[in-house]
């Protein structure tokens, strides 16, 4: 147990709910939850499905109409034909993660994976006994891989590649030269992939074609994603991966001994999120509101004293730059949740390459953002840095 680590988010928000409790007004941009209401039809169709009886157990790998609608979706994004039986469903995407590391990787193997990065990766690639190998995205890169850099960690106990793109916490994406490159390293080192692609409609400019309708990244690839982000469902729990036909098996036996299915009545709403012209409508319209509160957020931080910030082209996160502040990044957000009432996450949370970063999550109307960056502001000039601790 030593080795699973956490995540951040949900402790910086215990905290400040804690001092919303007592009295004092927080600002919440620590949390990765969008703050609009799931779109009616969804909601319509899982108390029809509630109602006509969808209250038992599945199949372990998900019901077939919801498995057929998954496919039909990737296939449409991928420009392949993707079977139902390529289709997992499972509570809550991070299942598909800890599943292919449980079925695929063996104790030292060599797992490569972002810095910074979604930290739920570095956690269970130390919990399986595997070796972490991060992958720097650097600012100056747009936070975008580096495919010369990814070459040089390949070593003979590299076994696997975690892809994050659209990213968190950066915001980054990948160009259809970068995952050119993936997809010819990947082949030569016979390496396998989990692409991890939760916000890939929460984006603000075109994206690339997915790394795996690539010759040959199909049947090397797991696709980790759902429909907590694009849909405002965060709380329905329901992730899906789509992979090889056997891996998929073998994920089947691994819900049988784990959580068995997911909810009968949160897969029948899944197909009418899917397929439903009244919620892809209100998918487009939370992403443009998103756009909005980016351009609001990112203007706002350039202007702060000593903070850089870097316009990120998808997900709901910024993560600028304040090594010029003089403060470190976990004491700045700390000091700004206890005295400033603004819930931010240190980029140190996720990975080494995040420190001298903050993370902030742009869930939240235009008018607490503009809230947030004069606290943020009126803190940064006011009260001095504080040194770091040492190590």
């Amino acid at each position: 147990m030593d080795r699973l680590g956490t995540e951040s988010a949900f402790e910086v928000l215990a905290r400040a709910r804690a001092l919303e409790r007592g009295g004092r007004s927080i600002v919440h941009l620590e949390i990765g939850e969008p703050d609009f209401a799931t779109p009616e039809p969804v909601i319509a169709a899982a108390e029809r499905a509630m109602r006509g009886g969808a209250t038992h157990y599945t199949p372990a790998a998900g019901l077939p109409e919801v498995r057929a609608a998954i496919a039909e979706a990737a296939s449409a994004r991928g420009g392949r034909t993707v079977d139902p039986a390529e289709v997992v469903v499972v509570p809550g995407s991070k299942n598909i993660l800890a599943f292919a590391l449980l079925a695929l990787v063996e104790p030292g193997d060599e797992v490569i994976l972002p810095d910074p990065g979604y930290p739920i990766y570095r956690s269970l690639v130390d919990f399986i006994g595997a070796v972490a190998r991060p992958i720097v995205l650097r600012e100056r890169n747009d936070f975008r891989l580096d495919p010369e850099e990814l070459a040089a960690l390949v070593g003979p106990r590299t076994r696997l590649l975690i892809l994050n793109a659209p990213h968190n916490p950066t915001g980054g994406t990948c160009t259809a030269a970068d995952l050119d490159a993936v997809a010819e390293l990947v082949c030569r080192h016979d390496l396998l992939v989990v692409s991890d692609e939760i916000y890939h409609r929460i984006v603000f400019a075109p994206q690339p074609a997915p790394l795996w309708s690539r010759p040959g990244l199909a049947e090397r690839t797991v696709v980790l994603d759902g429909l907590s982000k694009t849909y405002a469902m965060c709380g329905w729990r329901l992730g899906y991966g789509v992979m090889p036909v056997e891996l998929a098996r073998r994920m089947e036996t691994l819900l049988i001994n784990t959580s068995a299915c997911a909810a009968a009545f949160t897969q029948l709403a899944a197909v009418e999120a899917l397929r439903s012209p009244e919620a892809e409508a209100c998918v487009l319209a939370m992403v443009a509101e998103f756009r909005r509160r980016r351009d609001v957020l990112v203007t706002g931080l350039a202007r702060l004293p000593g903070v850089r910030a870097h316009r990120p082209d998808a997900s709901f996160y910024a993560f600028p730059n304040i090594e010029g502040t003089g403060w470190d990044g976990r004491r700045l957000a700390d000091r700004l949740l206890q005295e400033a009432g603004v819930a931010v996450l240190a980029g140190e949370a996720f990975g080494r390459a995040g420190r001298g970063h903050l993370r902030l999550a742009y869930t939240v109307g235009v008018d607490q953002i503009e809230d947030a960056l004069e606290r943020i502001g009126a803190f940064l000039r006011t009260v001095p840095p504080e040194p770091a601790a040492p190590g």
